[in-house]
């Protein structure tokens, strides 16, 4: 061999190699553009994830507010149970017995009684204890507690709190009047009507100097806080966001995960995200509440207060409790229809479990089980969708509302898995090997 054809030989062998590297570095460069696209993609992914979730706690209070606010039968359905909580009660007894006392002076009232009614009057008092003074006030506050009591007081609460709604807006933004008005930092009822109830029972009763006492008004405190003057403009803001917000929430949330390179990994972390952020809201809750009761005047009543907040906030607790479970159900799914290995043996003895239970049945299912396994992925889909639907749709659905959702899907995901027979046994454990059987994710 001559020396040029070897000189040939290494000129063309350097060729090919040149042409190569060449191939390998267009490949490349067209790979890094896909690579900084999927970059920014999974930024904005994380952005709006973040964003879901930090938007959640707010987005929890201004549906709160809004509705509670804008829909007066909600308002008067969370506030009724007040009527029958003994705090409560014991509070407003406390309330209009004061009042009443403040405007009676025992020794006039005594020489004024007729003697027909001190027959009464002695008998009602008879039985109490200690001072005169003393007598009548145990006296005033048994009939006030016995009134608070009753179903009179049951109605008369709901009323007064059915016409309240109309100003409690205009309370909580410092101006207007009527039942419902805001008062040094103070969102208070007027029971001038309970006072004269009871009024008219103490008459009933021999105390018939009762009915010259004059219209007394006096205050039960809703909720008082050195800030809430300052919060009106922030109350406003919820007040009108308060629908918006929420979706624009879940929007975000979706938002991040179509936008995911990895977007089950991405609905995962989403859902335990938002989850999250609505378990810290509990915790703010708890918080505050704690603080809003040290914070109370000293004769005010840490109980009642305490159930008067918890009535207010129970719909909110509810919400919060809800998207804490959903957040968790989603996840879970999600990462149940992974390609994980955990995952993988989870599903194969769902699939395998149902299916042996329909082979040691002996169900033919024939022609119906090819059916199923052919459109098995619309099915599992349909169900998926008619739960959600059900839970949009549900009014105010609550933690176990959800969990019973959840467990009825999964019911119908197993007789969908149940009625999927195209001829193959079905064998527990396996994930694998051709024993397992059909394996179509279900994507609940």
């Amino acid at each position: 061999m001559s020396a040029g054809e070897v000189s040939g030989g290494a000129s063309g062998g350097d060729a090919r190699e040149i042409a190569d590297l060449r191939a390998r570095v267009a490949e490349l460069e067209q790979r890094r553009p896909r690579a900084e696209h999927h970059r920014v993609r999974s930024f904005f992914a994380v952005v709006l994830i973040l964003l879901a979730a930090l938007l959640t706690p707010l987005s929890a209070v201004s549906a709160w507010t809004s509705d509670l606010i804008g829909n007066t039968d909600r308002y008067v359905a969370t506030m009724k149970p007040l009527a029958s909580d003994p705090d409560v009660q014991n509070a407003v007894a406390n309330r209009v017995t004061k009042a009443v006392m403040q405007h009676v002076d025992v020794q006039t009232l005594l020489e004024s009684v007729a003697p027909a009614d001190r027959p009464r009057l002695t008998k009602a008092l008879g039985p109490l204890s200690g001072p005169i003074t003393s007598g009548l006030t145990d006296f005033v506050h048994t009939v006030a507690l016995k009134f608070v009591s009753s179903d009179a007081f049951a109605t008369l609460w709901t009323e007064l709190n059915r016409k309240a709604h109309a100003t409690v807006d205009k309370a909580l933004t410092g101006s207007g009047g009527g039942a419902v008005k805001l008062t040094n930092d103070a969102v208070v009822i007027d029971l001038a009507p309970v006072i004269d109830q009871v009024k008219q029972s103490l008459v009933n009763q021999g105390l018939a100097v009762a009915a010259k006492i004059p219209e007394v008004h006096t205050n039960f405190t809703v909720m008082t806080s050195k800030s809430i003057g300052k919060a009106k403009k922030i109350y406003r803001l919820l007040e009108i966001v308060g629908f918006w917000l929420p979706v624009l929430t879940l929007l975000m949330a979706a938002g991040g995960v179509l936008l995911a390179v990895r977007r089950r990994r991405a609905l995962v972390t989403a859902a335990l995200l938002v989850a999250a952020g609505a378990a810290v809201l509990g915790i703010a809750l708890w918080i505050f509440r704690s603080i809003y009761l040290d914070g109370l005047p000293a004769d005010a009543s840490q109980a009642a207060a305490g159930s008067v907040f918890d009535t207010l906030v129970r719909y909110l607790r509810a919400s919060v409790r809800m998207v804490i479970t959903l957040g968790v159900i989603v996840a879970l799914a999600a990462w149940l229809t992974g390609s994980g290995r955990a995952a993988k043996r989870v599903l194969a003895g769902w699939t395998g479990g149902i299916g042996a239970v329909r082979t040691a049945t002996g169900f033919d299912l024939g022609a119906v089980g090819a059916w199923v396994h052919r459109v098995k992925k619309w099915l599992n889909w349909t169900v998926v969708v008619v739960a959600v639907v059900i839970l949009l749709v549900w009014s105010y659905p609550t933690a176990v509302v959800t969990i019973w959702i959840a467990v009825l899907a999964l019911l119908a995901l197993a007789v969908v898995e149940f009625l999927d027979d195209d001829g193959t046994p079905h064998l527990t454990g396996s994930i694998d090997g051709p024993e397992a059987g059909p394996m179509s994710r279900s994507p609940a």
